[in-house]
């Protein structure tokens, strides 16, 4: 069994065969959790796990890009960001329902930056959000789904900053979602009690970074996730991810440990229950 502790089945790129996409994924033991961006894809990832009674899990937030209007063209697909106020009250209304097992994903994102915007004010601003999802997930006993993105010319700056701030929030159990930094700053995270989530970039051959860190952090600090659509592993690359592909990272992971692949998912998949209360 393995868990694939960030999928975005929400969203439009699965409107068609969504369902198709759960449903392999389940036969093939493969356990999901789709994460909100913004209120309409969190409100369609709890009405999704709705319709499972065991498997299926949903984490709602207000990722930091749709704070703000812009464009956004990722390499799998183009779409544009919807600027949203974060509503504590509407947010608290949907992670009482019992699918709902984390707040976000939420973080900091200094790669995508709308224009004409100060970068200093929008630091500001996705901080003050950071931290009003840290507060609701700490009232509501409910983990954290860390999303970070640092700029070209400083990718790991980011990372400083999210420590900076978890700080302010002891014991919020959370997971630094598709980590792309170093050992020595995946191992300052672990030091501060959370855990690090691997993506299928760990299977690309000029990923060295990801694979020391997948190779050096312990497993029991590890998650592991699609983020499809987005990511989709070797042999799939370029494809349209899905949880299914998970199965890849983790055999990944097991290949660069020297350890079974079983060892990987037992591990991994406690780790998930255990970080986001899951029975």
């Amino acid at each position: 069994m393995l868990i694939d502790t960030h999928t975005h089945v929400n969203f439009n790129s699965f409107k068609e065969d969504g369902r198709d996409v759960i449903d392999r994924a389940l036969t093939n033991d493969i356990w999901l959790i789709n994460v909100g961006s913004q209120y309409k894809t969190s409100l369609r990832a709890v009405n999704i796990a709705n319709n499972y009674n065991q498997g299926v899990y949903a984490i709602v937030g207000l990722h930091p890009i749709h704070l703000f209007n812009m464009h956004v063209d990722e390499s799998e697909m183009e779409f544009n960001t919807r600027e949203e106020e974060f509503d504590k009250q509407t947010y608290t209304d949907l992670a009482s329902n019992p699918k709902v097992v984390g707040i976000g994903e939420t973080g900091l994102d200094y790669f995508h930056v709308p224009e004409g915007e100060d970068q200093k004010s929008v630091k500001q601003k996705q901080e003050e959000v950071f931290r009003a999802q840290l507060s609701l997930a700490m009232e509501l006993d409910k983990a954290v789904t860390i999303h970070s993105r640092g700029t070209k010319d400083d990718p790991l700056g980011v990372y400083q900053d999210i420590m900076r701030i978890m700080k302010e929030y002891p014991g919020v159990r959370a997971v630094v979602h598709c980590y792309t930094g170093d050992v020595e700053t995946a191992k300052q995270f672990i030091d501060l009690g959370l855990n690090i989530s691997i993506t299928g970039i760990v299977t690309f051959k000029n990923a060295k970074e990801v694979q020391e860190v997948a190779k050096e952090i312990p497993l029991e600090h590890i998650l592991v996730e699609t983020d499809a659509p987005y990511l989709a592993p070797d042999p799939h690359r370029g494809k349209r991810n899905e949880p299914s592909y998970v199965k890849f990272v983790a055999e990944k992971i097991a290949e660069l440990k020297g350890i079974s692949f079983e060892e990987v998912a037992e591990t991994t998949t406690q780790n998930a229950k255990k970080l986001f209360k899951i029975s």
